[in-house]
């Protein structure tokens, strides 16, 4: 009489796989059919290995999307096709039945695995789509890694250029600083005659527009979204436009330009902030010059109609090609062949015009026959009502008693002509060029204010003015930031440090008189 096969034998060489796993697909056990199959042993499987691990891609998300919902709805499926993997990588087509169990107060999945094999034609072609769902899938992802890693590439370009522009508005104020100061000086100084008093005048309104020009480098993606600040008042546009000309005129007669100037003999009031207006005016003329070549027509003129103040500025230069109007007001947008007309320049000029424009509630356009026949660039900004057009009246500057002033910068030249010029209000001024010599000096000179930079060899300055309010001196000394660092971050950082005013450099003397003349902040 034959043997019979013990059940566990019957299991482990039935002739198909049979696998049980937990309600997460952790395997518990699997038969030697199965284990043969996948080319593992059982205790490389059992408690290691899930289910899911032995799918394809396309496999997991068919398990995922339609096995796993049909087995908690109906309790099991049958006669599924999924593609398992050999341990060596093989694809292992399997016929698969699935049954959920309860046992012991857990939930068991019974797999029963059949080698499938060669199925009918639409099989076939179901296992050709989905395997190109997987490589769909699998180019989808590499795609999206590409993507973010262009956007992390492009992130950081754009920080590093926020990093360039603060750093290189930090750099250009630093010069100006003691231009300033002398400025303040000449302002004290008596000079003969109206030539000294017109070159105080253009002095002090160029510097005033450089400042601003370096503000306009460090914030200008504030421009690029139309967030610039805007010092708006009553202004008359014709006295603008023959400042810009003035401005301008250096220029202009270096190119050997004529310039024809046609201004209406009444005031032209608008409301606008008349640094930024000026600038729009200074960049069309300096546009025109710059691709007119020698000995060129260039017109300016300004009326009025429909509400609006209309300026022009035309030439007869290089001119436009049609595909230029519609970019030539883009940021870093310049002509090929004016490249080598050009003066230099970034390619921001024009499109910082329109920014301003814009947001002084006007329109700039242009026009152009085409290459070699000259441009018109026409502002249009809304008059201003009859009620705005009184004059502002400056407050007076408030009176400084004389005081006793520590300045604090590393750059000599700087702190020589800011205590000069602290000395012709009447103060008691002494300087120091570092951190440590700051602080010896205030316990012996016992100054009421301190202005300090930042950029301190040593120490910085916000350091240095937590160490100076730690001291008996220091506790009630009025400490002011003086310093090329002019974001809105920069200026928390200084009151975070025990700052009581921020001034960015080159420092604006008027406001300077009424930090001094104003309550210590608590």
């Amino acid at each position: 009489m034959r043997a019979t096969p013990s059940p566990d034998a019957l299991y482990d060489d039935a002739p198909c796989g049979l696998l049980l796993a937990d309600a997460d697909g952790l395997l518990l056990h699997a038969n030697a059919t199965a284990c043969a199959w996948l080319g593992f042993s059982l205790p490389e499987l059992a408690g290691i290995v899930r289910i899911q691990d032995l799918m394809t891609v396309g496999a997991r998300l068919f398990h995922h999307t339609h096995c796993e919902p049909l087995l908690q709805a109906r309790g099991s499926v049958a006669e599924l096709q999924i593609d398992l993997r050999h341990r060596d990588g093989t694809r292992l087509p399997m016929l698969v039945n699935i049954a959920h169990r309860r046992e012991g107060g857990r939930t068991l999945d019974q797999w029963a695995l059949f080698m499938a094999t060669e199925r009918q034609s639409y099989e076939r072609e179901l296992r050709n789509a989905r395997r190109a769902a997987e490589e769909a899938l699998e180019a989808r992802r590499g795609a999206e890694l590409q993507l973010q890693a262009l956007n992390a590439t492009l992130s950081e370009a754009d920080r590093r250029k926020d990093e360039f522009l603060a750093t290189l508005s930090h750099e250009l104020r630093n010069p100006l600083a003691p231009l300033r100061s002398a400025l303040e000086v000449m302002r004290h100084t008596p000079l003969d005659g109206s030539a000294g008093a017109r070159l105080l005048s253009v002095f002090d309104r160029q510097l005033h527009h450089l400042t601003h020009l370096v503000d306009d480098l460090m914030e200008v993606s504030r421009i690029t979204q139309d967030k610039m600040e805007l010092r708006r008042e009553s202004v008359d546009l014709a006295q603008l436009a023959r400042a810009a000309v003035c401005d301008t005129a250096g220029l202009m007669e270096q190119a050997g330009h004529r310039l024809a100037v046609e201004l209406p003999p009444h005031p032209v009031t608008v409301d606008a902030d008349p640094t930024r207006i000026n600038q729009v005016v200074v960049n069309l003329l300096t546009n025109a010059a710059k691709y007119t070549p020698d000995g060129g027509r260039i017109a300016l003129s300004l009326s009025t109609g429909d509400g609006m103040a209309v300026l022009a500025v035309r030439d007869n230069g290089i001119g436009l090609p049609r595909e230029a109007l519609a970019t030539v007001f883009d940021m870093f947008s310049q002509l090929e062949p004016a490249l080598q007309r050009s003066r230099g320049g970034l390619g921001i000029g024009l499109s910082l015009v329109r920014g301003i424009v814009d947001l002084h509630g006007g329109t700039i356009g242009v026009e152009s026959e085409g290459e070699g026949r000259g441009s018109c660039f026409t502002v249009r900004l809304p008059l201003a009502q009859a009620a705005a057009r009184r004059e502002p009246v400056a407050a007076p500057a408030p009176a400084l008693a004389p005081a006793r002033i520590l300045v604090v910068d590393d750059n000599a030249d700087a702190a020589e002509m800011l205590l000069m010029a602290l000395e012709t209000f009447g103060c008691e001024v002494r300087a120091a060029h570092s951190a440590s010599a700051a602080l010896a000096m205030a316990q012996e000179f016992a100054p009421e204010v301190a202005l300090l930079d930042i950029g301190l060899p040593d120490l910085n300055g916000y350091e240095l003015a937590r160490r100076l309010r730690a001291t008996e001196a220091g506790r009630h000394m009025r400490l002011i930031a003086a310093t090329g660092w002019g974001q809105e971050k920069d200026r928390q950082r200084a009151f975070d440090a025990g700052f009581d005013h921020h001034l960015t450099k080159p420092i604006d003397f008027e406001r300077l008189r009424g930090v001094l003349g104003s309550p210590r902040l608590s």
